[in-house]
């Protein structure tokens, strides 16, 4: 009896060090409405080179699935609301998809979720009546295959499942959706499943400028917002839409179950009234994402809380129909080179160290095209020496480049230095197609060119140091504690080990 009870205690303790030590995660959403993407195979090379480890797709694409096979990437994959029939009439619809659709490809592609509908709140043939019997049915095929204690289910959502979302106290699901929402969420507190959110700060900025502030759309804000009931502090819409939800669902006594964000981002280009989809507000808002996800903050009414979200989305999409805005969403264009350039780790550098592309050995530059608009090459110098973190202080008056005086010669030197910091690689030298690589050096006078083996580094790290600050100390504990805990962890089992010893 004994024996029995150490080893539970063994089994939970270990449980508890995976919990603590796992951290919030960022993923990209894998989006293919457009019929100019890469193939699979190398969209995962993509992925890859840039790190990514959790994606989601929606739907369960052969060719995908095969295509992340032995990766490590955690897919969640979906099913489809014109599925959704089908899926909840009959149980036997359910077991042959899994039968057919994923289990050829587990566990070597690594999938990790199921989503069971696409916002069906929002759909207009009333699929939402469908999703809870989905569902319960695509669970019972996940038991029978003995993998629903490793794949969750659950279904995703727009904000417009709730009334209210402000102030975030206030927040409250939309009582039009409540015979449908209550077994959902009891289906996802019996089976420890989050809640799936797609999350737009974007929209209400755009539909509501007077009413919300780009900066506070953007993580940027240095004014508060205080929520009138609690008191809370919020300098970012984002956080306050998750505490809206997380209020939500307390106020229907859920409140064991997390919230995921399966969906969020920032267009970089939309129509003439879209004025704030741009690159640099996509970066912005991207960049500080994943920054407070990954410092575990947590929001004001969950401080320290994990966070997983996955950002939408990996490509420009040109078959998604709407505004402009509606087909750029992506990080990518189809040929694979950056929108805008996004670090993964939340450090603010851009990492490129597992690049395959570009030089390694200092011996190429980039400088701008002279086929570029001055326009263009304006935004870029403006880019580059702003959210780039380039050091443009040589090319103002009385510097060493700032003669030449025209954007052209400007532009090169602000490119080559952003395109030397971060990896020397194709992506790098990008900037929509303004930067040129070459191998002579262009450095004249006494204007130096940088190579990457000559790269002052002490900006970008005293901001990483800065961005990391807040994070430290909850990584410190963290480790101590897991040291603490895998350590107890191993005397309990060697114990163990010894009183079986003795009683055989």
């Amino acid at each position: 009896m004994a024996s029995a009870f150490k080893l539970l205690f063994a089994v939970s303790l270990f449980t508890l060090l995976l919990r603590f030590c796992s951290g919030s995660i960022v993923g990209v959403c894998y989006g293919r409405n457009a019929d100019d993407l890469p193939t699979p195979d190398k969209v995962v090379e993509l992925i890859k080179l840039h790190n990514i480890k959790y994606v989601r797709i929606y739907d369960s694409n052969i060719q995908v699935l095969k295509a992340f096979a032995n990766t490590g990437v955690e897919l969640m994959v979906a099913v489809p609301n014109s599925d959704l029939l089908a899926f909840s009439q009959f149980q036997s619809n359910a077991d042959s998809w899994l039968k057919n659709s994923i289990l050829p490809y587990y566990p070597a592609t690594k999938i990790t979720y199921i989503t069971v509908g696409l916002e069906v709140t929002e759909s207009p043939d009333n699929a939402s009546a469908l999703v809870v019997p989905a569902m319960h049915n695509v669970l019972a095929a996940l038991k029978k295959a003995g993998l629903h204690k490793r794949i969750k289910v659950s279904s995703t959502h727009s904000l417009g499942v709730l009334s209210r979302s402000f102030p975030p106290s206030a927040g409250a699901f939309n009582s039009s959706h409540a015979s449908f929402l209550k077994p959902m969420l009891e289906f996802l507190a019996e089976n420890q499943s989050p809640f799936m959110i797609d999350l737009y700060p974007y929209y209400a900025y755009r539909d509501s400028p007077k009413k919300v502030s780009l900066d506070y759309a953007l993580f940027e804000s240095s004014s508060e917002v205080i929520d009138p009931n609690t008191g809370l502090l919020y300098t970012n819409m984002f956080d306050a839409q998750i505490d809206a939800l997380y209020f939500a669902l307390m106020a229907l006594n859920f409140k064991t179950i997390k919230v995921m964000v399966t969906e969020t981002g920032w267009p970089s280009k939309g129509s003439p009234k879209e004025k704030g989809a741009t690159p640099d507000n996509a970066q912005t808002y991207n960049t500080n994402l994943i920054r407070h996800v990954l410092n575990d903050t947590g929001t004001p009414a969950k401080p320290g809380e994990e966070l997983d979200v996955y950002i939408f989305s990996l490509f420009n999409e040109n078959r998604k129909p709407g505004l402009e805005s509606e087909r750029n969403w992506g990080l990518f264009y189809p040929d694979k080179t950056s929108i805008y350039n996004l670090d993964f780790t939340g450090k603010g550098v851009l990492d490129m160290t597992n690049s395959t592309d570009g030089s390694k050995n200092g011996t190429t530059w980039c400088i701008a095209s002279s086929k570029a608009s001055e326009a263009d090459l304006q935004n870029a110098i403006d880019w580059a020496c702003g959210p780039g973190n380039v050091d443009c202080s040589a090319i103002q008056p009385s510097q060493p480049c700032f003669e030449p005086d025209n954007l052209v010669s400007h532009a090169s030197f602000a490119f080559n230095s952003y395109y030397q910091q971060n990896g020397a690689s194709d992506v790098a030298c990008s900037f929509g197609g303004k930067g040129v690589k070459v191998d002579k050096d262009p450095s004249y006078d006494n204007c130096i060119y940088l190579t990457a083996g000559g790269i002052n580094k002490t900006a970008s790290n005293n901001m990483t140091a800065t961005v990391n600050t807040s994070s430290s100390s909850h990584t410190a504990v963290c480790s101590w504690i897991c040291v603490f805990l895998l350590t107890t962890l191993i005397a309990v089992i060697l114990n163990l080990g010894n009183m079986c010893d003795v009683s055989f």
